[in-house]
C-alpha cells in the first residue's frame, strides 16, 4: 500500500518535470562536484529499478515512472545549481536527499 502511494506521488512529480539522460547527469556531476553525490545516487537507484524490473518485482509502468521520478530529481538538482551560479546550497542538497530517500524506499531492497 505504501509503495503504491509513493509510486503515484513519484509518477505525478515526474509528469511535471522534464526529463534528462544519465549521460547529461554524469557530465553535470563532473563539472559541479557538489551535485556528484546526488547524481551518483540517482544512477544507482536507476540500476536498482532496472534490477527489480528484471526480477519481476516491478511492472513495466512502475519502473518507467520510478525512472522518470529519479530523472526529475536530477533535473531539480541542475535547476537549483543554475539558480546559484553552478552549485547547490546545503538546504537544497538535503531536500534532494530526502526525495532520493523516498524514492529508495519505494524501490525496495
Amino acid at each position: 500500500m505504501v509503495k503504491s502511494g509513493l509510486f503515484i506521488a513519484f509518477a505525478s512529480l515526474a509528469a511535471l518535470v522534464s526529463v534528462s539522460t544519465p549521460a547529461m547527469a554524469e557530465t553535470w556531476a563532473h563539472k559541479h562536484p557538489r551535485q556528484h553525490p546526488v547524481l551518483a545516487r540517482e544512477h544507482r537507484q536507476i540500476k536498482r529499478i532496472n534490477h527489480e524490473r528484471r526480477e519481476g518485482e516491478l511492472t513495466k509502468g512502475q519502473a518507467r515512472a520510478m525512472r522518470a521520478s529519479d530523472r526529475a530529481i536530477a533535473h531539480q538538482d541542475r535547476a537549483d545549481a543554475r539558480a546559484h551560479g553552478g552549485h547547490i546550497t546545503k538546504r537544497e542538497q538535503h531536500q534532494l536527499n530526502r526525495q532520493e530517500n523516498a524514492q529508495s524506499s519505494a524501490i525496495g531492497h
